[in-house]
């Protein structure tokens, strides 16, 4: 299933700026995905087969990695949150400045 994120849109901010900020919220969603897959136990092997401490390395690679493909299909929703919240933090900081 594929999730349409739905940008709002964006007056007087550079498009390099809101693709810089698109990103750090995917980045965000992907950390804490990356966490709640980890607390979830996704990608650790059964019990009877011990892969010693490169097993469990290899295994918070692996959940950061689809946490990531995850975050970058539309996630849950939590990366266009973040974003939003970015872009009323900067609507307040060019309201002061001016």
């Amino acid at each position: 299933m594929t999730v349409s994120i739905q940008w709002a849109p964006t007056v007087g901010i550079g498009a390099d700026h809101i693709e810089k900020m698109k990103e750090t919220a995917r980045a965000l969603e992907a950390e804490f995905l990356s966490e709640i897959l980890g607390y979830a136990h996704l990608g650790e092997m059964p019990e009877g087969f011990d892969g010693g401490a490169g097993e469990v390395q290899f295994a918070s690679l692996l959940r950061h990695e689809q946490a990531k493909l995850m975050a970058n299909k539309g996630g849950i929703g939590l990366a266009e949150m973040i974003f939003q919240s970015m872009m009323r933090a900067e609507e307040k900081v060019k309201n002061v400045a001016n």
